[in-house]
């Protein structure tokens, strides 16, 4: 049970905050996307503790109301688009501040990743975003057609898992015929010319 220095506590009183924010299935969802990104993280020259951190909470506002997340976008006077989307955007971009303001995690970079969680980013995406954003899609619980096919891309190279996820996920979008979130087309972009 070790201090971190990316949070004023042991990693398992990081654990017990989170829980106490997530239902169950929400937080063992975490702790897999936990194990995902220390694997990954140990293989990309990555801080590890820092990988583990931003996993633990990647998804901690996941289950607050619509109200709470327009409310912080209002106070801390985010982009007013922001307001247009929903809990799939919010709880990586408005999370960050929640997670910030209640955890009183404050490394920019474990912020940016979590902000960066469930749309990528493009150029300036770090190697920790990169290892979050894999974690969370790869975690053993996910059983999507072609999850082994991207763990398998993954291990050869993080970039190649990058441009498979993000490609796949527009796609996805694309047939459900759903809005797609600007950034996720900035990402789609990128890395479509990577790897």
């Amino acid at each position: 049970d070790y201090m971190t220095k990316y949070f004023d506590g042991s990693i398992e009183e990081l654990e017990q905050r989170v829980a106490t924010k997530l239902s169950d299935y929400r937080y063992q969802h975490s702790l897999r996307v936990r194990d995902y990104a220390k694997k990954l993280a140990s293989k990309n020259g990555v801080d590890v503790e820092q990988a583990e951190v931003a996993a633990l909470v990647h998804d901690y506002a996941k289950e607050r109301t619509d109200e709470e997340f327009l409310a912080v976008i209002q106070n801390k006077h985010m982009d007013p688009d922001l307001a247009k989307w929903g809990n799939y955007i919010w709880h990586g971009v408005v999370g960050a501040e929640i997670i910030h303001d209640e955890l009183g995690i404050d490394d920019r970079h474990i912020l940016n990743a979590v902000r960066e969680h469930t749309t990528g980013a493009g150029s300036d995406m770090t190697l920790l975003s990169q290892v979050l954003f894999m974690a969370d899609y790869l975690e053993i619980g996910r059983t999507f057609p072609g999850v082994e096919k991207a763990r398998q891309i993954t291990d050869q190279s993080l970039a190649a898992g990058v441009r498979y996820q993000i490609v796949h996920t527009v796609l996805r979008l694309v047939q459900k015929e759903t809005a797609i979130y600007p950034k996720s087309i900035t990402t789609y972009n990128y890395w479509l010319r990577q790897a």
